[in-house]
């Protein structure tokens, strides 16, 4: 027995009434759009702080990025669990990282910390794009770097050696050599 099924061709701006339509319904009734989850109030410090720094050299803003995120917490809590909130070798992950030890054991704020790696926009020379004699700006670099687009950070606490450590990742990398950050 050979069935027939008959197909019904509806024009493409009908399709889009169905579709206002029950858009306009749901804002009626009160329904919210969806929107991505609030950051953490350390996160959004931390997105804060490095985008104020990118803004005042002209730098699009950093987003914030889970998987960065999580990727800081994993290595902060096994810097602190296994090594006592000593520096990490960020020389083995594919992101840009900076890291701040703090020899307090209340830690810093994220602010703080980002602060601290932009101090060295003072030594870094824009126009060739290199450091002062003597000095060190590739954390201030990796802040600002213009081809950046994501971060992650976490910070951990050591009790015992009254000490903390703070770390963020970057994606893509930065501090290119030969490539200006900005």
């Amino acid at each position: 027995m050979k069935m027939k099924m008959k197909t019904q061709h509806y024009p493409l701006f009908s399709l889009f009434a169905v579709l206002a339509t029950f858009l306009a319904i749901g804002i009626a009734h009160g329904a919210r759009p969806v929107t991505a989850p609030e950051l953490p109030a350390a996160a959004k410090e931390f997105l804060e702080a490095h985008n104020e720094a990118r803004a005042a050299v002209g730098v699009e803003p950093l987003s914030w990025s889970e998987k960065l995120a999580n990727s800081t917490s994993l290595l902060v809590r096994y810097q602190r669990n296994k090594v006592g909130c000593q520096f990490a070798n960020l020389t083995a992950t594919k992101y840009g990282g900076n890291q701040l030890w703090a020899g307090t054991a209340g830690g810093v704020t994220p602010r703080v910390a980002v602060e601290e790696w932009v101090k060295e926009k003072e030594f870094y020379i824009h126009g060739n794009n290199t450091c002062a004699e003597k000095h060190e700006c590739g954390v201030y670099t990796q802040v600002v770097w213009r081809k950046s687009t994501q971060l992650g950070c976490a910070q951990a606490t050591c009790v015992k050696e009254k000490s903390s450590l703070t770390i963020c990742f970057y994606d893509p990398p930065g501090n290119v050599i030969g490539e200006s950050p900005y």
